[in-house]
């Protein structure tokens, strides 16, 4: 158990927590904390196998859980998730926009397909997300909204992936929109910003000159686990941040303090 972890059930027993890309790395995380913060959990992936597989794990440590095969960039999808979350636990009081992927190459040879993907999954997907889930969480009388951005979203990075960079940003900037639009409506939005996580997302980069750069310029010495993000993500979810609305908050070992 992480120390991260709290050990028994508190802030959000009874809450509906929707996470998408929750399947793996730091939406699972955040799903594992929030279930272990009480609360009921849907996890919301492309990747079947997994998420069915992450929701037995839940059962079978007394969260109310289900699975949800979800395309983040289709509207239609994200009201069938909704409303299957609303029948199943009767209410969705957080929601926490997790799934994302990365383009590849500089802007100098990315193509547009490549770039309107990453826009479509990380930037557009939000969008809907908020958009659709909006009503339920107006219902709650707590809603809470989630979007996970990056330290990418603030700063240019290595010059690449100039898609995923332009989306983060975006997610920045859409966050705080929300947040002043629903401030008197009875949901919060605030963004989180990790730094480098130990997730499969990094795998490739481990032993590179990329990882010790990554290393040497994080003033902590070293990456974040996902439990240590997912903290962060139960914080936001709870009503230990009932006047945080807009809030961009970075875990990323001072990284973007420098």
């Amino acid at each position: 158990m992480s120390s991260t972890t709290p050990t028994t059930p508190t802030r959000l027993t009874g809450r509906t927590a929707l996470i998408t890309g929750s399947a793996s790395g730091i939406g699972k995380a955040a799903a594992e904390r929030l279930a272990a913060e009480g609360a009921n959990i849907v996890v919301a992936d492309v990747q079947d196998d997994l998420g069915e597989e992450f929701v037995k794990e839940l059962e079978t440590q007394g969260t109310k859980a289900i699975f949800v095969h979800h395309d983040v960039t289709s509207e239609d999808e994200w009201q069938k998730v909704v409303d299957r979350a609303v029948e199943e636990f009767g209410a969705l009081d957080i929601l926490v926009n997790n799934a994302g992927l990365a383009d590849k190459h500089s802007i100098d040879d990315e193509s547009f397909e490549e770039w309107q993907r990453t826009i479509n999954v990380d930037l557009s997907g939000v969008f809907l997300g908020m958009k659709v889930a909006g009503p339920a969480l107006k219902k709650s009388g707590h809603g809470s909204v989630i979007n996970i951005s990056s330290i990418f979203g603030t700063s240019g990075g290595f010059g690449s992936n100039p898609g995923y960079h332009a989306s983060k940003g975006g997610v920045r900037t859409l966050t705080k929109n929300a947040a002043l639009r629903w401030a008197q409506e009875g949901v919060r939005v605030n963004s989180v910003h990790p730094g480098f996580v130990e997730t499969p997302f990094v795998k490739d980069l481990k032993g590179t000159p990329q990882d010790k750069w990554i290393i040497d310029n994080t003033p902590m010495g070293r990456y974040a686990q996902p439990e240590e993000v997912a903290a962060g993500i139960a914080f936001l979810a709870s009503d230990d941040s009932t006047y945080v609305t807009g809030l961009e908050l970075y875990i990323d070992g001072g990284f973007i303090a420098k």
